[in-house]
């Protein structure tokens, strides 16, 4: 079953919030094993559908701290403040995975 997006915003909600599902859901007013089967059916999704660009910062490292080029980082800032700080020496192919892995 496709998931509606009332579905994908109560499971959005729901992994923001915190809460178990039951929580959740008793919380919401909404049956936990509709809930439980449209979250399965939301992971099931094609990647595609659930890539979604997200605005980053990339900051430059302070040349002056850099002991070696290899050491060097990116980091990368997301709206709500979580950073990710990268060796220069990571490659693009693994962050890449990263990435599908985290969508």
């Amino acid at each position: 079953m496709a998931v509606t997006s009332k579905w994908r915003q109560h499971i959005e909600r729901w992994q923001s919030s915190g809460l178990s599902q039951t929580e959740y859901c008793v919380q919401q007013g909404i049956n936990a094993r509709t809930f439980a089967a449209r979250l399965c059916d939301y992971r099931k999704r094609p990647v595609a559908d659930s890539l979604a660009l997200v605005p980053v910062k990339i900051e430059p490292t302070d040349p002056a701290s850099v002991v070696s080029p290899a050491l060097a980082a990116v980091v990368f800032t997301d709206v709500h403040g979580h950073r990710l700080e990268l060796s220069s020496a990571v490659s693009a192919g693994w962050v890449a995975e990263l990435l599908r892995c985290l969508a």
